[in-house]
């Protein structure tokens, strides 16, 4: 396994990337700002049981797979891209009810988690950066990869659930006296519309030129 100085630098390299918000935690502010903090907080579980699959993936060779292979890349790429077009065209397409006090629309937990977990596994942006950032912190002669690669991954997993839900709360926090109204609401609807459009745009040319010289 590796050393307590590796696995040290292992964590404040991992919180360095995990205060610069990407996909994930725009999802899970966008959640939490909707819908409170609950919703923020479960969409987090959702997040993170999808970065297990990649955690496993990257410990198993899967990512490397993906790495290597043109297809498979681009199948995921897209795959995941459309998921959060078609995300961001639903919230774009709802209709809000005209009264300031009227309740948002309920999204039930079941399904925020499976978004959140879709969200992140369809991902193929953090499958190359398990595959590329983890093996940099194992030492081949401190006994098997896959171990401590999934040491590595499950450390990173509990630091990005404790940011990830201080985003969850502080965001959920601010957005308390917007979602009473209900034209505030639909401004939301169409913010986070257009968050889940351009992350899908993003998603779409994310890694293309690793794909072609795979």
């Amino acid at each position: 396994m590796p050393d307590l100085t590796t696995l040290a630098l292992f964590a404040a390299a991992t919180l360095a990337l995990l205060l610069v918000p990407g996909p994930a935690v725009l999802y899970i502010v966008t959640r939490s700002v909707a819908q409170g903090r609950s919703a923020g907080l479960i969409s987090v579980l959702g997040i993170h049981l999808g970065s297990v699959v990649h955690v496993a993936a990257a410990a198993l060779g899967i990512s490397a797979l993906l790495a290597a292979s043109a297809t498979a890349f681009a199948l995921v790429k897209y795959l995941g891209a459309a998921y959060l077009v078609w995300l961001g065209i639903r919230k774009l397409m709802s209709r809000t009810d005209g009264a300031e006090t009227a309740e948002a629309p309920v999204v039930t937990r079941t399904r925020m988690f499976w978004e959140g977990f879709v969200v992140n596994v369809l991902n193929p942006k953090t499958a190359i950066f398990f595959l590329a950032f983890l093996p940099q912190f194992t030492d081949p002669s401190r006994g098997p990869i896959a171990p401590q690669i999934m040491l590595l991954g499950l450390i990173w997993i509990a630091l990005g659930m404790t940011s990830d839900g201080a985003f969850a709360l502080l965001s959920s926090a601010m957005a308390g006296r917007l979602r009473r109204s209900a034209r505030a609401r639909r401004r939301l609807d169409v913010t986070s519309g257009m968050v889940y459009l351009g992350l899908g745009a993003v998603a779409a040319f994310t890694g293309e030129s690793a794909a072609a010289k795979a």
